[in-house]
């Protein structure tokens, strides 16, 4: 295969990056109860920094070669992250404080770390030649932040709109979002944690 362009490559992994992270729907997830807990614009924008710088190291890190985590292991530790959101976020609905609720932007980096792994697995198994190797990390990583933010800004845009629509939504369609992130965390790290153990 001949010398590809630098705009040929920045396409497709740019394009390569976006899809995985909408594909990703744990990853989504995690990113849906971040939001369901941070209240301020301020602290939204230290929340989603810190999980983009986080999971940005070890993307490159395994990409590189430096570092790998199995993929049974981390599939169940990412739903094990989802998870943890869950309590957190019946906090935040009764008032009450925690290290999440006061620093998410702590955890968003923490767990951050585990998703880059993640993410690296859709890169890693292209079968990229050598010689793309940094503009294909460096292109991905452009394209899963693209599809990230992507995510946040359309989550927010639809609460903002139904705000000023005055949508009046019943008790249990507030809930709704908080109580996904906590069941399908719970459903996925058991399925997971299953599968790791009979592996």
């Amino acid at each position: 295969r001949g010398e590809r362009s630098l705009a040929t490559m920045a396409a497709d992994y740019i394009g390569l990056g976006f899809h995985h992270i909408l594909q990703g729907i744990d990853h989504l997830l995690f990113v849906v109860g971040l939001l369901l807990i941070v209240k301020s614009r301020t602290m939204l924008v230290k929340t989603v920094t810190a999980f983009t710088f986080a999971h940005s190291i070890t993307l490159a890190i395994a990409t590189l070669g430096y570092a790998s985590v199995p993929i049974p292991p981390l599939n169940a530790a990412v739903a094990l992250s989802i998870l943890f959101l869950g309590p957190e976020i019946a906090r935040s609905w009764r008032g009450e404080t925690s290290l999440t609720i006061r620093f998410p932007w702590v955890v968003a980096f923490f767990f951050g770390l585990l998703h880059g792994f993640g993410f690296a697995s859709g890169l890693t198994t292209t079968g990229m030649p050598r010689s793309e190797l940094l503009p294909a990390l460096l292109f991905f990583n452009v394209g899963v932040e693209v599809g990230q933010l992507a995510f946040v800004f359309t989550a927010l845009a639809l609460v903002r709109s139904f705000k000023v629509l005055e949508v009046r939504w019943p008790r249990w369609a507030e809930l709704a979002p908080g109580y996904a992130v906590g069941s399908l965390g719970a459903y996925w790290t058991i399925q997971r944690v299953t599968i790791m153990l009979a592996a």
